[in-house]
């Protein structure tokens, strides 16, 4: 990608607590996004880091990359 263009992306993770609904809450140390190309396949093959397990309900292909789901 050129510096500038902008791509669609899905956030994977963020600072902020997310609140699941058995009441408990989830955070990370840092935010960070997946980029998706026009028709929302990965333009990666790699994912570093955990991700929620609340992505397994619309993204399998990064949850099946990913080295942890919390």
């Amino acid at each position: 990608m050129k510096k500038g263009t902008v791509s669609k992306a899905v956030v994977v993770r963020t600072k902020k607590e997310i609140r699941r609904g058995d009441g408990s809450y989830i955070r990370f140390d840092d935010n960070a996004c997946v980029l998706l190309n026009n028709v929302g396949e990965m333009r990666g093959t790699r994912i570093f880091g955990p991700i929620p397990r609340e992505m397994r309900e619309g993204y399998m292909k990064i949850v099946s990359l990913a080295p942890e789901v919390l």
